[in-house]
Order: C-alpha cells, then sequence, then structure tokens
C-alpha cells in the first residue's frame, strides 16, 4: 500500500475529485478527513470508507478558525498529520462585465487564500512528518476561459503558491508542495451545472473532439490516480512541481465556443 498509516484532509471530499482522491487514499492505506458542505453526501461516504478510516468534517472553509478546527481533528483523531490535499474550490462564470469586487474577492478568498491558511496551519504538523502538500488546481490557471475570469485568476494564484511555497518549505522544513491542474472532469457539480445551462442530461457524449479526442472527458477517478503518486513516498523530495492533466493541447485557454453543447 502507497499510502500506509499516514493521515491525510482532503478538503471538498463530500463529491466529486475530492471524494475520488480520499477514496483511493484509503484503498492505499490512509485514513482520511472527509470536508465538505454537504452533510448527508459526506456521511454517505464515511459510511463506505468505515468510520475507522474516515471522520466528516462540515463547515464553510470561510468560517473563521474552520482551517485550525480540521488540522486539530485530524490530529486529535488520528494522531498525526502527513498530508493536506487542498481541492475544494469555488466555480462560478463571471468575466470582467460581469464580475464584481465582492463576487471576484469571494473567489480568491476560497480558491486561493484558504488553501495558504491550511497549510500554514498544517505545517508544524506536516514538518513533524517530513509530509507534503498537493494543491488541486486547473489548466484554466493558465490563460482560462472568457466566462471563467475569477475562477482562472484564482487557480493562477494557487499556482503561483505552490512553486513558491514547494521551494521554500522543502528547504526549511522538509515538506513538498506539488500541484495538478486537472483539464475538464465529468463530476457531479459539473454535470449540474450543465444541466443548469440547459443541456440535456447526456450532454458528455456528443463532445466536439478538438474538446474530447478520445472521445470522452475524463473522470474523477483517473485525477485520483495521479494524486496519489504526489501523496506517496515515491515522489520522494519532488517539489514546486505543476502538472498538467487533460487531453487536448490548449493551455487552459478554449477557442471560441460556437458549439451550443458546450
Amino acid at each position: 500500500m502507497r499510502l500506509k498509516n499516514k493521515v491525510i484532509i482532503v478538503t471538498g471530499s463530500c463529491t466529486g475529485i475530492g471524494k475520488a482522491i480520499a477514496r483511493q487514499c484509503v484503498a492505499e492505506g490512509a485514513r482520511v478527513v472527509i470536508h465538505g458542505l454537504e452533510k448527508e453526501w459526506g456521511g454517505s461516504v464515511v459510511s463506505e470508507l468505515g468510520s475507522d478510516k474516515a471522520i466528516l468534517h462540515i463547515e464553510d472553509l470561510l468560517e473563521n478558525g474552520c482551517v485550525d478546527r480540521l488540522v486539530r481533528l485530524a490530529v486529535e483523531t488520528f494522531g498525526k498529520l502527513d498530508a493536506v490535499v487542498n481541492n475544494a474550490a469555488l466555480v462560478a462564470s463571471g468575466n470582467i462585465h460581469t464580475t464584481d469586487e465582492a463576487f471576484l474577492k469571494n473567489i480568491l478568498a476560497v480558491n486561493s487564500v484558504v488553501p495558504f491558511l491550511i497549510t500554514k496551519a498544517a505545517l508544524p504538523h506536516l514538518e513533524k512528518e517530513q509530509g507534503c502538500v498537493l494543491n488541486i488546481g486547473s489548466v484554466n490557471a493558465w490563460s482560462g476561459e472568457p466566462d471563467l475570469l475569477p475562477y482562472s485568476m484564482s487557480k493562477g494564484a494557487l499556482m503561483t503558491m505552490t512553486r513558491n511555497l514547494g521551494d521554500t518549505l522543502m528547504r526549511e522544513n522538509g515538506v513538498r508542495v506539488n500541484q495538478i491542474n486537472p483539464g475538464w472532469v465529468l463530476t457531479e457539480n459539473e454535470t449540474q451545472r450543465k444541466r443548469d445551462h440547459g443541456l440535456s442530461d447526456d450532454w458528455y457524449t456528443k463532445l466536439p473532439k478538438v474538446y474530447a479526442p478520445s472521445g470522452r472527458i475524463l473522470n474523477p477517478k483517473e485525477i485520483a490516480m495521479a494524486a496519489i503518486y504526489w501523496l506517496a513516498d515515491e515522489s520522494g523530495p519532488i517539489s514546486g512541481q505543476v502538472v498538467d492533466l487533460e487531453q487536448y493541447p490548449f493551455i487552459g485557454r478554449n477557442p471560441p465556443k460556437d458549439d451550443s453543447t458546450i
């Protein structure tokens, strides 16, 4: 088992990519803190994984003291903390015309500031275990789609933080910091977003080849399998790295959308 006896916090793990990562962590021998806002879904994840392997924390990450409570829960429940997966993120449409100051600050707070705060709160414990941080970014960090401006900005900030802390914390604390940038992934939330846009439930089967050369988009488990390498000891001293996980050659910026199916 590649993560035997490790204790890992996975934010935003009641659903989607976070849930898939938490599942795979447990399959590889870890114990996990499941976090999110969906109490019923989170409870189902803990029931599936087992109460000896997982514990649930339901709270908005922006609540004062939430990050400290997450870290404390991991240490008090399982005795230590080996890794943090900063996966929770707010995905919302917006461009320069539709984005106001409050909206932008909220997305930056959730997607960029909170990962910094969790990393800072967890650092003493991660240093003790010579652990690691894995940030879940997005290919949109490189530029982004026209209507994902605030989200893209927040992921760009996260990527810079990964590069910076990946060097600093490795030198000073022996803690690795890396990031994976998923492309288009078929999660529950993405399915709901497309439904809200008026698309049929099978929209993902009708994508243009330019977006899905393989004939499909990524699934959460494929992202989870990639995450395990960075959480495991086999990645050695590698730190400050950002890896894109996508099948088409755009660097985070899609061509103009002239197809109503997307």
